[in-house]
């Protein structure tokens, strides 16, 4: 499981982040009075069961796969062209 920090602050033009819409606010249970971006470039791995950053029977909201899938798919073709660039040095 991949863990994507969500943050109120505005990213810099340079980061690779997205702003959360309204409705996937609602979906997660974030607060919709507030902008929210999701920073792409900045992630921890964890494995469910064995996770220190998730509590116990938590309540946890989701984003749907409409709009997380292709937030994914970049994620991945970003890793691999840096992965490449570190290849090819």
């Amino acid at each position: 499981m991949l863990l994507f920090p969500i943050t109120s602050k505005h990213p810099a033009a340079s980061q690779f982040a997205v702003e959360i819409p309204e409705t996937e606010k609602r979906r997660a249970g974030l607060s919709i009075d507030m902008r929210l971006w999701i920073i792409l470039e900045e992630y921890n791995g964890d494995r469910l069961g064995r996770s220190y950053y998730l509590k116990p029977n938590a309540v946890l909201g989701r984003f749907s796969k409409a709009f997380f899938l292709p937030l994914m798919k970049q994620v991945i073709a970003r890793r691999a062209r840096l992965a490449a660039v570190d290849r090819s040095r």
